[in-house]
């Protein structure tokens, strides 16, 4: 049976965490807190966080090298309840409306190259839903990742590690350029005089509307810039859920998340100190060049875009297209190669589909492929993925911060259980992660609480189900 060894750990880490983010969502958030020095302290604070919570989560994937990751860990340390709740989540939300999502931002970024692919090109009208190109093309490309990924782990281990470089390379030509190649002084220079302005912007009837912000007022404007951050930064636990084919598990899976969590978190941080050095943060929504946009009024918000720009004038367009592209392809092999072992877990306890248990001839869990690929398939052209993606974030902190207490609970539980990777700074930083991110559940409470109930209601909406297929499991294995 073919293995994952440690690069393709921390490239299967690096690779789902390198989506369409870091080249978005620097825009929205230089608009909620309008310095230079709180968008870098974003990017710090979101790397600084996931790299906390992989330093807890190396331990318990030590303790458990198994397939399934997360879920195997809830179940160990809770019971089979929370567990199944984190899974359905992921099932149903997470994993399979990022599937669709990344999927959607490929077909957009092709739409540059064949204007086709459009997501204004209806295909299909039935009134409650509208199929364009680009969501038809997003499918397509769904279908054939879960396909290749069907045929053996050889074929998703040769596109992690080809896609993965390439992404790794481009961010790295970024960072080089701008700060060393395409650099613009001056225009560092009036970051820097703005590098703390505390500030809101919005666009209201076609003028700015700015706001102060101060004490309470800006600790929550950061909070709320984190949610763009921090989604870019997530789907880093993705490698535990394959542990099963990662070559001496116990090991190379807490080195993977470690190392690939810390790699991608420095990109983030470094390519954006390099739209600072290209583009002013703040610019005039009117304007008529990519410069005068700047980075908070970037076009469509594709700031990625907007620097490549400064950089390399017209052709930039077809650039940054293709290099999302190829950070959008590899960035659902990732997602598709690791979801469907967490669902196979799921699974083997009966609390999922039974024949998804099972791998096919090519030792893969090709019918867990398969499921996966028709929920993302109809997530993508609901149109609602991104929706649900917002609302979900909630309830992904707060799973996390229950993961990581169970390093606690399982030190006192189980302290015998061989652990050949103790988590770095405990008990101290992984109580550092969960005071962060209880802080920022707490903002997102407060300051955006029509996200966090839907969160909580899809959650919930898991517990009937639970009880309903655990009897009819029961049932059928009486």
């Amino acid at each position: 049976m073919v293995k994952l060894r440690l690069i393709d750990g921390v490239f299967l880490v690096a690779g789902s965490m390198i989506g369409s983010g870091i080249f978005i969502v620097s825009a929205d958030i230089a608009r909620t807190t309008a310095g230079g020095g709180f968008l870098l302290l974003s990017w710090f604070i979101a790397g600084l966080m996931t790299l906390l919570g992989a330093l807890a989560f190396a331990e318990l994937s030590g303790m458990f090298p198994k397939s399934g990751g997360q879920y195997i860990y809830l179940r160990e340390a809770y019971n089979p309840f929370i567990s199944f709740l984190y899974g359905w989540t992921i099932f149903m939300v997470v994993n399979c409306g990022t599937i669709a999502a990344v999927a959607v931002a490929f077909s957009k970024y092709s739409g540059e190259l064949v204007p086709w692919f459009s997501m204004k090109n209806i295909l299909l009208d039935l009134g409650f839903v509208k199929i364009s190109s680009a969501q038809l093309l997003s499918v397509v490309l769904i279908v054939f990742l879960t396909w290749l990924n069907a045929m053996g782990i050889r074929y998703g281990k040769f596109i992690l590690r080809i896609f993965t470089s390439v992404k790794i390379i481009s961010l790295a030509m970024i960072i080089i350029l701008g700060l060393l190649v395409f650099r613009n002084s001056d225009v560092w220079q009036i970051n820097l005089l703005s590098f703390w302005n505390a500030q809101s912007v919005r666009i209201e009837n076609g003028e700015i509307i700015s706001r102060m912000l101060s004490g309470t007022g800006l600790l929550m404007a950061i909070g709320t810039g984190l949610v763009g951050s921090l989604f870019s930064c997530d789907a880093w636990t993705n490698v535990s859920y394959i542990a099963g084919e990662i070559e001496r598990p116990s090991r190379n899976i807490p080195k993977s998340l470690i190392y690939g969590v810390g790699l991608v978190a420095l990109l983030f941080l470094l390519v954006n100190v390099a739209y600072l050095n290209l583009l002013p943060l703040t610019g005039s929504p009117g304007a008529s060049d990519a410069f005068s946009k700047g980075i908070q009024f970037a076009d469509q918000d594709r700031v990625g875009t907007a620097a490549a720009t400064v950089m390399f004038g017209a052709s930039a367009t077809i650039i940054m297209a293709v290099l999302i592209m190829i950070s959008t392809f590899g960035c659902n092999n990732g997602i598709i190669l690791a979801g469907a072992r967490m669902y196979q877990a799921m699974a083997a306890d009966g609390l999922f589909f039974a024949k998804m248990k099972d791998n096919n001839r090519n030792e893969v869990p090709g019918f867990a492929l398969w499921i996966q690929a028709i929920w993302a398939s109809v997530l993508c052209l609901s149109g609602q993925y991104g929706q649900l993606l917002d609302y979900v974030m909630f309830s992904v902190m707060i799973f996390y911060i229950i993961t990581i207490v169970a390093v606690y609970i399982l030190r006192a539980r189980r302290p015998d259980i061989e652990r050949p990777y103790k988590a770095m700074g405990y008990p101290y930083l992984p109580a550092l992660y969960i005071l962060l991110a209880a802080a920022f559940c707490l903002n997102l409470i407060i300051n955006k609480p029509e996200f966090c109930v839907p969160s909580l209601v899809i959650v919930f909406i898991g517990a009937p189900v639970y009880f309903i297929w655990r009897r009819v499991y029961l049932v059928k294995n009486s």
